[in-house]
């Protein structure tokens, strides 16, 4: 058995013919600058070649359906396990799924529900249950004193159907029936009820309770529950008992049959709310969305979309206007509450509608309906119409709306009613999963539902307790996984491979830490070391020291990013990178270079933006004070609410000022101080673009400024070649046989697909005649094909482009290719991308710049230089805010607002305020804990 991955001449993107050997099943760490080199180690020739090697050993047909998987660029790679990556994409845009159906804990939780829960009337508020027949048999024999009637519940409209059985039965007994409220024998003529409409009630039984009639008893108890579809009523000296071998209430007509779990289940109808279908929200369209500007009257165009007046609905609206007599011409905001609604949901009765001239050729259509509304008609239109424009026009004015029936709860109610012991299925999904944990722990269980759940308690308990080990206890399982963030997300998958309990796995992990607190960080090693000692080989990306600390083994890729690195530079343990002179990683770790704090702190002399009232998600009605002019970073523990203060409130509040937008924000009472700006930056992780046709250069708009500088060549005069001539996107320039991509797809059928060079461009994307242009010796495609750095050294003579390549070599991208596809870039990438395009436009005191965790992917180096970036903008007078956990960014930071102290509902409040020093001081704050050390080193 071979005991290491043994990699020989790795040349994936810019790794240089690479011979590595790594140990199994050890927790090994990649670092490296960014664009080192280490994710085309780890993720594209290590892991791809695992996963192509797995899909191999599958059968032809089922190798169709997997998709394209090229052997990457490598010699030769031994000792290969089946490999698993958990990188940082979010796990599932469906609103459907959530942190309960990725972790598959909610489908234990439809399991508990199903054997131990306990139906409650909705209407009653009582406990209902169901019963055996020889449940019911033994009831009745408890409490019976005298005569009894055993009945069949109501059977409607049948008239005389039950003829039949009812002769069987006279056979056994004494049988009468009732009809309506009259009890009849069954000697009158039954069949003489077919022609009326009744309600009918059987009498199956009538008898004297002695011994030896058990058996009878029995008998006619099962008859009528036959009858009643499992519903029986008994008559015991003239009070009614009601049984049902289903969950039925004895009060009314609230019932429920077998307890299964798809019942639990709000993606199938037999579960979800008949009104939303599980999704627990209905899009509707919004009168703020469709009346913007209510000082505006109709006729001047207050409803969005309806400003024409020769339309044919808008002529609808004049005309139920004049009947009701209302007045179009006076503002929104001053029409009375009736006369808008009439206008907004339709009329209360029919109107005579004309439409067309009045000449005898005129065409002239007339008609008596009533008014559709406003609101109503694009309600109805979104749901009719084919079109996708159509569609997202009326998006444009709807927002999510709690559907009235569940109230967001998603299922129907039947299951709603199933209780184990206070709580219904939505209610226990709504609570953090520390929450659920002292939930379950505290229940209060019969001896019988106790055996029934054990195994399945077990195994919630369990993965439960993954989560919490990963950070994640905080969150609750009803939580939509579209709204995780990327480090979220990928610790969730990383729980459920601990669920897994797999052994003999290569597992390739990108920054497991992002977004992580230090204080969670030791939870999230411990949960990669128990993989570890599984059996499992784990190769970690990772830029974390802590992780670094506790690793078998640190592999350093680089010296340098791009064409400057691809190397190992360094292999060993940490105590031997920290004596590495050749490693950068090193230097940091070991503190001979390292990130200075500023001499002294910049002062609070422009006034505050004033947060008031925050109560978004988990925020507990703070207020908060954030200075201008200054570096303000935003700390606290993983869901202690930084995001629901910054992005929710702040970003989307400041936004709609300035904008007069309209989109939703965080809920908040005020936000003050916020008029002396007229721009707000949000520069988050989202991609640059979602196709290979964006790239950076086309992004920061600098490839513009190249195919000006190509079509002011005497070349392209000469030729008459325009601008568009050296887009790839377009037709005139860009070659044909590709349309510019540069590749050519060659379907295999049942092999992966392929892709190779264009015959005709060779891969280029230009036609013959474009790349004959020339600048500098280089046609255009040449400059798609340089890196940043060298493009930086290449334009230095032409300004406008030259400003924008510097500024994207000044946040580090300078490895990247000015035409990489923006898909090939990480989140960390595409964010500092967006950096590089608003740096090169002017900065002013007027600005406000938010990012979030900018750091992501960031080795210490490149945060130094992006450090030195974000300084710049504030000392050109901007407004920066920052959320971060990186403590080499918290550090240099002005002012500091540490939220907590725990993450979900524990969370939402201010711990502490101040500058670095002034929150290491502070014994309450975690990131004054670990901020003390830092500052003291």
């Amino acid at each position: 058995m071979i005991n290491d991955i043994i990699i020989k001449g790795a040349k994936e993107n810019n790794l240089q013919n690479i011979d590595l050997t790594i140990p199994k099943n050890k927790l090994v760490v990649m670092t490296g600058l960014s664009g080192s080199g280490k994710s085309s180690l780890a993720f594209d020739t290590i892991y791809k070649e695992g996963q192509r090697r797995y899909v191999e050993s599958l059968s032809a047909y089922a190798r169709q359906f997997l998709g394209n998987l090229e052997k990457p660029n490598v010699e030769s790679i031994e000792g290969l396990s089946p490999a698993i990556s958990i990188d940082q994409k979010t796990t599932s845009k469906n609103p459907r799924s959530t942190v309960g159906t990725v972790t598959e804990i909610y489908d234990y939780l439809r399991l508990l529900y199903a054997r131990i829960g306990k139906p409650v009337c909705p209407n009653h508020g009582i406990e209902i249950s169901s019963q055996s027949i020889e449940q019911m048999t033994e009831k009745v024999l408890e409490i019976v004193e005298g005569r009894v009637e055993i009945l069949a519940p109501i059977v409607k409209e049948k008239k005389g159907t039950h003829q039949r059985e009812l002769e069987e039965l006279r056979k056994d007994g004494f049988v009468r029936v009732r009809v309506n409220k009259e009890i009849r024998d069954l000697d009158e003529d039954i069949v003489l009820e077919k022609n009326k409409r009744h309600d009918i009630e059987v009498v199956v039984d009538r008898l004297k309770i002695k011994e030896g009639i058990r058996t009878r008893l029995y008998d006619s108890i099962e008859t009528s529950a036959k009858l009643g579809n499992g519903k029986v009523i008994v008559l015991i000296n003239g009070e009614e008992h009601v049984f049902s071998e289903n969950y039925a209430c004895p009060h009314c007509d609230f019932s429920i049959g077998e307890l299964q779990p798809r019942l639990f289940s709000f993606n199938a109808p037999f579960g979800a709310c008949p009104e939303c279908s599980g999704l627990g929200h209905k899009r509707k369209v919004d009168p703020k969305l469709l009346l913007p500007d209510k000082s505006l009257s109709i006729n001047n165009g207050a409803i969005k979309g309806w400003q024409n007046p020769d339309t044919y609905y808008f002529k609808m609206l004049k005309t139920t206007a004049k009947h009701y007599k209302i007045d179009l011409d006076l503002p929104i905001e001053k029409m009375k509450k009736k006369d808008l609604d009439i206008i907004l949901y339709g009329s209360d009765k029919k109107i005579d509608f004309v439409f067309g001239g009045k000449s005898e050729d005129g065409y002239r259509h007339q008609k008596s309906d009533f008014y559709e509304g406003v609101i109503t008609n694009l309600e109805r239109r979104y749901l009719e119409t084919s079109s996708r424009f159509m569609r997202e026009w009326i998006e444009g004015f709807m927002s999510e709306t709690t559907c009235p029936v569940c109230n967001g709860k998603k299922l129907n109610e039947a299951a709603l009613s199933v209780r184990v012991g206070k709580t219904d299925i939505i209610e226990m999904t709504d609570m953090s999963v520390k929450d659920i944990i002292k939930l379950i722990d505290n229940l209060k269980l019969s001896k019988q539902d106790t055996q029934i759940s054990e195994m399945i308690l077990k195994e919630i308990i369990e993965r439960l307790s993954f989560l919490v080990n990963v950070g994640l206890d905080y969150l609750t399982l009803s939580r939509q996984a579209a709204t995780l963030s990327g480090g979220e997300s990928q610790r969730i998958r990383l729980a459920t491979q601990i669920g897994s309990q797999l052994t003999g796995v290569l597992y390739v992990l990108d920054e497991p830490s992002i977004g992580l607190h230090q204080r969670d960080n030791a939870k999230l090693i411990n949960t990669l070391k128990k993989m570890r000692d599984l059996g499992n080989t784990l190769i970690v990306v990772e830029h974390d020291e802590e992780t670094m600390m506790s690793a078998d083994q640190i592999i350093d890729i680089g010296p340098g990013a791009g064409i400057h690195g691809g190397k190992v530079v360094f292999q060993g343990t940490y105590d031997e990178i920290i004596k590495s002179k050749k490693s950068i990683t090193g230097e940091y770790l070991s503190g001979r270079l390292g990130i200075n704090i500023p001499k002294e702190r910049r002062t609070h002399d422009n006034g505050y933006i004033e947060i008031k009232g925050a109560k978004q998600n988990n925020l507990k009605n703070i207020n908060v004070k954030i200075p201008k002019g200054v570096l303000n970073v935003i700390t606290g523990v993983s869901g202690s609410g930084k995001s629901s203060l910054i992005n929710e409130c702040l970003y989307k509040g400041v936004s709609n000022k300035i904008y007069r937008k309209k989109q939703p924000q965080g809920e908040f009472k005020d936000l003050l101080g916020t008029d002396s700006f007229e721009k707000i930056i949000n520069i988050d992780q989202s991609p640059i673009g979602r196709t290979p046709r964006s790239n950076p250069a086309t992004y920061t708009g600098v490839f513009d400024d190249i195919r000006d500088i190509y079509t002011m060549t005497n070349e392209a005069k000469i030729r008459g070649y325009k601008k568009g001539r050296f887009s790839f996107n377009v037709k005139g320039g860009r070659c044909e046989t590709c349309n510019g991509d540069g590749v050519i797809k060659i379907e295999m059928h049942f092999l992966p697909d392929v892709y190779v060079p264009c015959e005709v461009c060779d891969g280029k994307r230009y036609n013959k005649e474009t790349l004959e242009v020339k600048y500098k010796g280089k046609n255009i495609s040449d400059v798609l094909d340089m890196t940043i750095e060298n493009a930086v050294e290449f334009f230095k003579n032409i300004p406008k482009a030259y400003n924008k390549l510097k500024t994207l070599n000044e946040v580090g991208l300078g490895y990247l290719k000015i035409g990489q596809p923006a898909t090939t870039l990480s989140g960390g990438e595409a964010q500092r991308v967006k950096l590089a395009k608003e740096l090169h436009k002017r900065i002013s005191e007027r600005t406000l710049y938010i990012l979030d965790e900018p750091t992501t992917g960031l080795h210490t180096d490149d945060v130094k230089r992006l450090l030195e970036v974000i300084d710049h903008i504030v000392n050109a007078g901007a407004t920066v805010v920052i959320i971060e956990h990186n403590l080499d960014v918290v550090k240099v930071a002005d002012y500091i607002i540490d939220l907590g102290p725990e993450g979900g509902d524990n969370g939402g409040k201010v711990i502490a305020l101040g500058t670095p020093e002034e929150i290491a001081k502070n014994k309450k704050s975690y990131t004054g804990m670990y901020l003390d050390k830092v500052l003291k080193r």
